[in-house]
């Protein structure tokens, strides 16, 4: 409660990293729901500006090593859940 918490996300691709490339992180409350985009970045990072994660994520990876992870803030209990990181790098599936 009130720390942060560092979501750490790997990525490999056998295509090479272009602007084309998109990344989400998306969250679902442990209580259940409809999933929720917290997070998207191709080419600069958009954190989410809804919500209850709104001015919370900042965007700690680095797409060019592999790397997607961000970090959020001021955590309270309401945000457990799933968070699930998802990279698309055309044509790599």
């Amino acid at each position: 409660i009130g720390e942060q918490v560092l979501l750490k996300c790997s990525f490999t691709s056998a295509a090479p990293i272009t602007d084309s490339l998109t990344l989400d992180w998306t969250y679902r409350p442990l209580t259940g729901g409809p999933m929720e985009t917290i997070f998207h970045y191709q080419s600069v990072a958009y954190p989410t500006t809804v919500g209850k994660f709104k001015d919370r994520i900042s965007w700690i990876g680095n797409i060019a090593k592999g790397d997607a992870s961000i970090a959020i803030h001021s955590l309270v209990m309401s945000d457990n859940g799933t968070f699930i990181c998802s990279v698309k790098n055309p044509p790599d599936v």
